[in-house]
């Protein structure tokens, strides 16, 4: 079976709720979610997920390849590149087509891709993540609630811009998720938003009231001396890697020892995923997958030893995708649907009119230029 060609849709999430973070919000509830098929000569078709607006320049390193050749041709197309680099852009099309070759792979051995990846457990565990700072306390609360209603004992908040509302939601969760474990794990994202000493002002204010679990990304993602500062000021573990693509990009961080929790973005895909847990599981750190649309990681982190759980965002699925998974007992259980175990809908994305508006001046997405220069707390108008 050769690879000879692909096809780029783009369908939508609708969350029924804002999402976001500090650095933006959008407030509809509705995003984009692009979507590669990888065509085969053999009636078999691959999904990826995720941005791949440079795909024309990557897919020659692929064209005409068996696809069950995976790593080789994640190699071969970082080569593709290499004079330009494989950040940002390009490296997202590398990530979907990898993502799809998996898929095919695993379709062209008729079983899930977890098992394709040596997992012996479908089930993977995992943690609540809301995307929840544009919600307001009631809605805050009751997203929460619904996350402890399907078994969950482990969440994410996402803050940053005021420190007493971040201890007050982390209350309230603790409290939330009380019903499931006598200490629940308790996270908080702040997405940049800090400087050093901030990092460690805040991170001390709140460990005096919440025994948190890790702080994410508390500086700038490539700061390997800053996270070092404030991993050894705090009890709290230091999370962070979700942007950043390629090993070349960890090490620093690692060798300064500034990381507790290895990430991954799931827009990365897989083979980046395993190279980066092997990378942390050999340094003796755990690694968890950031959260994507239809949690195409969870497959890959069901394999890998040092998996400490996957963030999950929602219960729901993209518009004309349908996935082969549950999120039950706090956690993903995975299904037996060959590959991914995604079903794309194409005549039904074909009808549906795009979403407008994600990529809009201004944000979502955009990072305050009072990031890590704020002297008072956000005012609560503004923090809905």
């Amino acid at each position: 079976m050769k690879i000879t060609g692909y096809r780029s849709l783009s369908t939508v999430h609708q969350w029924g709720r804002p999402v976001g973070d500090v650095n933006g919000v959008v407030q509809d509830g509705v995003t984009e979610v692009p979507v590669l098929l990888l065509e085969t000569d053999g009636g078999l078709t691959g999904v990826g997920l995720g941005p791949h607006d440079d795909i024309a320049r990557v897919f020659p390193a692929v064209e005409g390849q068996d696809p069950r050749a995976v790593s080789a041709l994640y190699d071969a197309m970082l080569a593709q590149v290499f004079k330009s680099g494989h950040a940002g852009a390009t490296y997202g099309s590398i990530a979907a087509i990898d993502m799809a070759l998996w898929d095919l792979k695993a379709k062209m051995a008729n079983e899930p891709l977890w098992r394709t990846l040596g997992a012996a457990d479908r089930f993977v565990p995992g943690y609540a993540s809301g995307l929840c700072y544009g919600l307001d306390d009631d809605a805050f609360a009751s997203l929460y609630r619904s996350w402890a209603d399907r078994g969950f004992s482990a969440a994410k908040i996402k803050g940053g811009a005021d420190i007493g509302r971040d201890i007050a939601r982390l209350e309230t969760v603790r409290d939330i998720l009380s019903v499931n474990s006598a200490r629940p794990a308790l996270m908080l994202d702040v997405n940049e938003m800090w400087n050093r000493k901030q990092a460690v002002r805040h991170l001390a204010e709140i460990e005096a009231r919440i025994d948190l679990t890790w702080i994410e990304e508390p500086v700038r993602r490539w700061d390997a001396d800053g996270h070092a500062q404030i991993t050894r000021a705090a009890r709290a573990s230091v999370a962070s890697g979700e942007n950043l693509t390629g090993l070349e990009q960890y090490m620093p961080l690692i060798a300064a020892g500034g990381v507790d929790i290895v990430q991954a973005g799931s827009v990365w895909g897989i083979t980046h995923f395993n190279r980066v847990a092997m990378v942390a599981h050999a340094h003796g750190l755990p690694v968890s997958p950031v959260a994507y649309n239809a949690n195409p990681l969870a497959h890959a982190a069901a394999a890998v030893p040092n998996m400490i759980g996957v963030e999950i965002q929602d219960f729901g699925w993209p518009d004309h995708l349908d996935v082969d998974q549950q999120i039950v007992d706090g956690g993903i259980l995975l299904g037996d649907r060959p590959g991914l175990g995604i079903e794309v809908d194409e005549t039904g994305i074909a009808q549906a009119a795009k979403a407008a508006g994600w990529g809009a001046q201004g944000g979502p997405h955009r990072r305050s230029r009072e990031a890590g220069l704020r002297l008072v707390p956000e005012p609560q108008a503004k923090a809905k």
